[in-house]
């Protein structure tokens, strides 16, 4: 049996969905700071959920695990992405794992039912790596950084909200595979139940003489009957 499509698509997107978000949980550039007051102008500050960096885009100097001067990380918008972005990637892996175990394309049939709480369990995946995300983002110029500078989304936060849609857009995918299993409820429930042909009926009474088989014969009540015919009366 060939594989669903809806089961295709979940396990192309997904997989994507976990790469982007994990990128974008472990790199420090949910917010870039520029054109900071007193400091180079080509000086930016990436803001991470993680680690703070200094970059000087005229020469590339990098420098990451810089001190949190203004309480940055006590933010409860970055508390709240420490803690649901790894439990997204847990339950996207999770996820996987029985998606891989209900689609067996290896075997003859898919387990529907497998591949459909697959989908359930990254749908919620998607959904707990979006909440941070778009809080972050909500709450992107109240989050401490110098006065006077500049603030922009940075690519982590882009690529978090990216990988977000495609779970949950993968997870909706593995989720249809419910529908087969019901259609197949539905198929079971109206198959008409064999019905069996009538065998011989049995002679239950006896003649008495060969006249009433003769008679017999030719009202036709049995059919065509296995007695014995009159000419070997």
């Amino acid at each position: 049996m060939r594989t669903p499509a809806v089961m295709i698509v979940g396990l192309v997107l997904c997989p994507c969905g976990l790469l982007l978000t994990l990128t974008g949980t472990l790199a420090p550039n949910w917010r870039q700071v520029s054109l900071i007051p007193e400091q180079p102008s080509d000086l930016i500050l990436e803001q991470g959920i993680w680690d703070l960096c200094r970059e000087r885009q005229s020469s590339h100097d990098r420098l990451c695990g810089q001190e949190d001067e203004l309480s940055y990380f006590k933010e409860v918008p970055v508390q709240v992405a420490r803690g649901m972005m790894p439990s997204s990637l847990v339950l996207t892996v999770l996820g996987l794992v029985v998606a891989a175990l209900g689609v067996r394309c290896w075997q003859k049939e898919p387990q529907h039912a497998l591949a459909g709480a697959s989908g359930l369990v990254l749908l919620l995946s998607g959904l707990l790596s979006l909440v941070p995300a778009s809080w972050y983002t909500h709450e992107l110029e109240v989050l401490p950084a110098p006065s006077g500078a500049t603030l922009a989304v940075g690519y982590s936060l882009v690529l978090s909200y990216l990988g977000s849609c495609l779970e949950i857009l993968g997870g909706v995918a593995l989720t249809l595979s419910f529908h087969h299993c019901c259609k197949e409820r539905r198929a079971s429930k109206t198959t008409p139940s064999p019905v069996l042909e009538p065998g011989p009926r049995s002679v239950t009474g006896a003649y008495s003489n060969p006249w009433d088989v003769l008679e017999d014969e030719r009202d036709g009540r049995h059919g065509r009957s296995t007695l014995p015919c009159d000419s070997d009366l």
